[in-house]
């Protein structure tokens, strides 16, 4: 086997030479459905695993936590040497993880690909996981093949017959079918509202244009969808060892029936049969009663197989059965044949039906290689969604060419860096055990009985040499210099793809990072002014190239164009992924977005401070280590990690004490964020009874009276407090709830009103936050140049009078042509979403900024009258910036400051605002001006105006300041509630631990939504809600109550309100009566509001129920 591998590793070297016999594919799935075993089972068919091990040691599973828990966490590659036709081909194959919680180490596996196998379990179905991987798959233009794996599930554990098999089989791939076709429709309706619009806007109103589009994407989507007759369908059983496509058994059947073979890859799946009488082939098999071709010629034989040797145990049958299939079983085989059927079974099937030669045959043929990639991605992956590739300079849009090229000889060097991996010291090349060959030994043999001779010869003639030491001294020696080598343990290698050119060790390349534009590289200058002058190019060194085997890596000789490799030497200077070039012209790789953003998160700090920088070092490893973790430190000086779930937590804590620090941390509880956000008023209360029809007792009136206490005394502190220099007073307007407040020095005033936004809108908002970064960048550089001043603004009368216009050619815009146009549905849909009522008039034109951080889901809408700002919309005009607006009235970016402020910490809990819409309906002050031009700005100042500073500060502090306060304020007046973070749930359980299911979710506050039976088995999938603050320890407590019959995954779902008013106290005679004066029962709401405060250090009030029994020292402890 060792020579087995070094020729395996030889061949992977010379295979690299040519990037036609190449092909690049990931295994994908959901977990548990097969992916590892499946991967055993390629790898065995280069010697590198023995074949009876395949499946069952999990060779690509490389850390100890993923062979205990059974399942991957992260991706890992392997190279293997396939012939197929007579031709070599080097498939590099990526076993991906399937759990939700590392859905970042698949973005990072399908970016470096060209097809995929899609594994599906034919019991469990079309799974959650499943459909996300096909849109991944889907939106990264890959070339999937469609598994079906363990069949041998409805054999055993099913137990069906081979007509209800097929039948089975024959919905579920309906059912991937119309997931693609729902991703293929998305795009079709996309683009035809895109074609109408466009229609529209320039005068054509005819919908046939679009019908026209409709019908011609109709006609080209046959290649879209799985079908056995085209081969990209393999029905498989990793875990025995065998596999087939349609095409294996037409070769097969049509020398025995006389049927021309390419009739029976059309027919053998389908409602065809074989008339036996006239041996043609026959439509309408179902409704005949007649056993359809893929029943008769292929299922009923694999199904006797399986019932001689599992379900009966037919030792005499199975005998029959090797002969027929001319199968070699070995002696030990055939004796444990009673005692170890599934080997026996596992021997016959991987003989008759190999999977590798199956599954690996359907790669060569169906996925492209390196040098057949489409256009369409090469425009994808060197731009982002926001920009068009015609925007890209001259010289970058060149290099589109050396993508579909795929040269090896290219003067120009492409490649990318998807992640980086941490690989121990014992599986780099240098320290993995030499391989000896036999011609090696032999001599070595022959020189150690040479040298033993001539020492017997000195020493019966009383002679010494040097060499004739103790063995203690020999010890020594070969000691010592091991321990003056001082290693590091692990090292850190690039997951790269080569796309253009070629690369070798110690080669200069320059390392653009996500932000480098090519449009601003000055090529006039030295590549050390360039290096100098930007902040987003750097320059790396390889030291070191490598071939990926699995567990281990090997020594790459040709890293060529369209080679998955590993690149030494670049740790410095790349973080997560970068794109690698010879040419500053290259844009770098549009950047990866994993499904599974990180939502949970802890604090953890050195049991030892001395240490602190040892855990530094250790987090920036972690950091480059993990593409889904997030590292931050927070005001107060917590170093924070942020994980996409328990499990991905978990991880990312042991890999950080055990392998990156190796140090003793002090690790928090896990933080749950929250949301805060405003309703409507409510019309019913917690008793379900209308508002305002019930009477009130004395307890109200005693409410009131204690509110108007707390608020007399809030305003006597804040006259007599002399550590605050300013004064702020308040007044409301309880109709319609408006705050208004004055600066310290009472020269501005703002009216504030805070509006729940509509569900519609905030969910758009959330799903356009690019588009509108790329907003919040058009409308700063729009103010920068109108504040140059009046070279740029002219007045130019109208009809309706003087208006103030800017021209589009004095603004350079980076906005292409997709992103207009993006941004013009955005803004229309944003416009239908907000409906026609009276509220929410011309809103979308009036809206100011968008927060927190300019891009959050929260609006500030200016009302002011006299102030007609430029629109944020205004890079939308085909040919006028901005009209009738009376410019940026000074200090205007202090109010966008304050409203960024309110809605990064809401007034509850410190925690950001959601759906929250802050109207200013007035901003006065007592000298109005306006951004005209600097020297304006400098004689306001010397005049005393109000931009000047007084004894309490800056004005443009003041106005930061207050409309901060004024936005909280305001959100207290509306019903304020929490919005918790919602985990959607989905467990596939058996029938009988069905109900322990339902206790397990009802106990975390759980809300079932869906609950299906699978057709034809007794398995349930049971779809559910639960708080992410509810979930901690929810897998291991379903898996405990079941028995491990129960599997549930979880993912991000949404944010959803806690029905519950957190400063709610009983007030009418019912809830008195129902609830007692105290309200015993536990306020949700309330419960989560303190433990956010007390973690963040903010007051909480506390209730002493029984005054008069105190509390010793000893007893507080």
């Amino acid at each position: 086997m060792s020579n087995m591998i070094t020729n395996h590793c030889e061949k992977i070297n010379h295979l690299q030479q040519n990037a036609e016999k190449i092909r690049n594919i990931c295994i994908l799935a959901h977990v548990d459905h097969g992916k590892t075993t499946l991967a055993d089972s390629l790898v065995a068919t280069c010697g590198i695993i023995s074949k009876r091990a395949a499946g069952k040691i999990r060779y690509m599973d490389s850390r100890e936590d993923e062979q205990e828990r059974g399942i991957t966490m992260k991706s890992s590659a392997i190279a293997l040497h396939y012939k197929h036709s007579d031709d070599d081909y080097l498939i590099n194959v990526i076993d991906s993880p399937g759990h939700v919680d590392f859905s970042g180490e698949v973005s990072t596996a399908v970016r470096l690909c060209d097809g995929c196998l899609v594994l599906v379990d034919v019991v469990e179905g079309v799974c959650p996981q499943t459909q996300v991987v096909l849109r991944q798959a889907w939106l990264e233009k890959l070339k999937p093949i469609l598994v079906f794996n363990k069949i041998d599930r409805l054999i055993t554990e099913l137990q069906y017959t081979p007509m209800e098999a097929f039948i089975h089989l024959q919905n579920l791939l309906e059912q991937v079918n119309a997931v693609t076709g729902s991703l293929y429709q998305s795009r079709v309706i996309k683009r035809s509202n895109q074609t109408y619009s466009d229609n529209k806007q320039n005068g054509d109103d005819n919908r046939n244009i679009v019908a026209e589009e409709w019908s011609m994407d109709d006609d080209d989507d046959s290649d879209l969808y799985f079908s056995p007759n085209e081969g990209n369908v393999v029905f498989t059983s990793a875990v025995d060892g065998w596999g087939f496509r349609i095409q294996q058994f037409a070769e097969l059947f049509s020398a025995k029936l006389g049927i021309n073979e390419k009739v029976l890859r059309k027919t053998l799946w389908g409602d065809y049969y074989v008339n036996t009488k006239t041996k043609r082939i026959m439509k309408g098999a179902q409704a005949k009663g007649k056993k359809p071709l893929f029943v008769q010629f292929i299922l009923e034989n694999l199904w006797s197989v399986y019932d001689a040797v599992i379900l009966s145990k037919d030792e005499e049958k199975a005998q029959k059965i090797v002969k027929n299939l001319n199968v070699k079983i070995s002696t030990r085989d055939a004796k444990n044949f009673m005692n170890e059927p599934k080997s026996y079974l596992t021997v016959i099937c991987s003989q008759w039906l190999p999977l590798p030669a199956s599954l690996l045959a359907s790669v060569c043929e169906h996925v492209p290689s390196p040098r057949e990639i489409l256009e369409e991605r090469v425009e994808k992956l060197m731009c982002g969604a926001t920009r068009k590739f015609t925007s890209l300079p001259t010289q970058s849009q060149q290099l589109k060419q050396n993508f579909i090229n795929c040269d090896p000889n290219s003067d120009v060097i492409i490649a990318l860096v998807s992640k980086m991996v941490v690989v121990d010291s014992k599986c780099l090349p240098h320290k993995q055990a030499k391989i000896v060959t036999k011609e090696e030994l032999k001599s070595r043999r022959e020189a150690a009985r040479k040298k033993y001779a001539e020492m017997q010869d000195r020493l019966q003639k009383g002679e010494k040499h040097e060499d004739m030491c103790p063995l203690t001294q020999v010890e020594t020696k070969v000691e010592a210099p091991a321990k003056q080598e001082e290693e590091e343990k692990s090292k850190i290698i690039a997951f790269a793809r080569v796309f253009s050119g070629k690369l070798y060790v110690g080669q200069k390349l320059f390392v653009l990072g996500p932000k480098h534009d090519p449009s601003t590289v000055d090529f006039t200058q030295t590549e050390e002014e360039i290096l100098e002058n930007s902040e987003h190019i750097n320059v790396a060194h390889i030291s070191g190239l490598f071939n990926w085997m699995g567990r281990n890596v090997d020594v790459c000789n040709n890293a060529q164009a369209g080679c998955i490799i590993g690149i030494g030497g670049i740790k410095d200077v790349v973080l997560n992924s970068a794109t690698l070039s010879s040419s500053l012209s290259c844009p770098p790789f549009n950047p990866l977005f994993p499904d599974s953003a990180p939502i949970l998160r802890v604090a953890v700090e050195p049991k030892i401070l001395s240490e602190m920088s040892v855990l530094s070092d250790g987090l920036r490893k972690l950091n480059q280590a993990d593409p889904c973790v997030e590292i931050t430190i927070e005001k107060s000086g917590e170093h924070v990690i942020a994980a996409a779930g328990e499990v991905h937590l978990r991880r990312c804590l042991e890999d950080l004490q055990q392998r990156f620090c190796q140090i003793q941390l002090n690790i928090s509880e896990p933080k749950v964020p929250f949301r805060e956000t405003i309703i409507l008023p409510p019309k019913y209360d917690v008793m379900n009874e209308l508002i305002g029809g019930q009477e009130k007792d004395m307890m109200r009136k005693w409410k009131d009276d204690k509110t108007k206490k707390e608020k007399l005394q809030q305003r006597d502190d804040a006259a007599t407090n002399t550590t605050e220099t300013v004064e702020i007073t308040g007044r409301k307007n309880k109709d319609e709830k408006i705050i208004k407040l004055d600066t310290a020095n009472g020269q501005a005033t703002i009216h504030v009103q805070a509006v729940p936004l509509p569900d519609e809108v905030v969910k758009l908002i959330e799903e356009n936050v690019e588009l509108i970064k790329v907003l919040k960048k058009e409308e700063h550089k729009m103010k920068e140049v109108i504040n140059r001043g009046t070279t740029v603004i002219q007045r130019q009368p109208n009809y309706e009078g003087e208006q103030e216009i800017v021209k589009k050619e004095e603004i350079d815009t980076e906005a292409n042509e997709e992103t207009i146009k993006n941004l013009k549905q955005f803004r229309t849909e944003l416009t239908e979403k907000f409906g026609h009522k009276k509220l929410w008039t011309n809103i979308v034109e009036q809206i100011w900024s968008f927060g927190p951080a300019g891009c959050g889901p929260n609006i500030l809408v200016n009302r002011t009258p006299g102030y007609i700002r430029p629109s944020i919309w205004a890079c939308l005009q085909p040919d006028l910036i901005t009209a009738g607006s009376t410019g940026y009235r000074e200090n205007d970016q202090s109010i966008v400051t304050g409203f960024q402020l309110a809605t990064i910490s809401g007034p509850l809990c410190e925690e950001p605002l959601h759906g929250v819409c802050y109207v200013i309906l007035e901003w006065s002050c007592d000298e109005v001006t306006t951004a005209t031009s600097p020297a304006d700005d400098v004689s306001t100042v010397q005049q005393g105006g109000w931009n000047s500073c007084d004894n309490f500060g800056p004005i443009s502090g003041q106005l930061i300041s207050t409309s901060k306060e004024a936005m909280r304020r305001a959100f207290q007046l509306q019903p304020q509630r929490l919005m918790a973070a919602m985990y959607s749930c989905s467990v596939q359980s058996s029938a009988e631990v069905l109900g322990k299911v339902h206790g397990v979710l009802k106990r975390r506050e759980g809300q079932i939504l869906n609950e299906d039976m699978r057709e034809g088995t007794n398995i349930f999938t049971v779809d559910a809600l639960i708080p992410i603050s509810q979930s901690f320890g929810f897998v291991d407590e379903i898996r405990k109550k079941t028995s491990g019959m129960a599997t549930p995954q979880l993912s991000f779902s949404h944010w959803q309100i806690i029905p519950f008013d957190p400063f709610w106290v009983p007030t009418t005679e019912e809830e008195l009566s129902h609830f007692g004066e105290k309200a015993d029962f536990e306020n949700p709401a309330l419960k989560y509001m303190r433990q956010v405060r007390r973690r963040k250090g903010l007051y909480v009030e506390k209730t002493v129920e029984h005054a008069e029994k105190q509390r010793t020292i000893t007893k507080n402890k």
